[in-house]
């Protein structure tokens, strides 16, 4: 597969990342989902451009990246579950103990 199409289809993961991110602000798991489908479509593209070039710092910047990820998703719903267990309810418009 050309290294064109690849990063074609790492620039559509990311826009629906960003998409996601942008209009979907009721609900925190989907924010969430759609910052790791950008956080994974960077990766991926680092990927590419590490095997395209023939070099291997690309594929440490891919897992650094997902490493950071992981730790993202795991503290974020750590906090979403303490979020609904107080609240009763995990959406962003009824989140008025956040706002100062």
């Amino acid at each position: 597969m050309p290294i064109l199409q690849l990063s074609y289809v790492t620039s559509l993961m990311f826009f629906i990342g960003v998409g996601g991110v942008i209009l979907n602000r009721t609900n925190i798991l989907a924010i969430l989902m759609s910052l790791e489908i950008s956080l994974f479509s960077i990766s991926l593209n680092f990927l590419i451009f590490s095997v395209y070039l023939d070099d291997m710092i690309g594929q440490i910047f891919a897992l650094f990246i997902l490493t950071i990820a992981a730790c993202e998703s795991s503290i974020g719903l750590a906090i979403i579950l303490v979020y609904y267990r107080v609240r009763g309810s995990i959406r962003i418009d009824q989140a008025s103990l956040l706002k100062s």
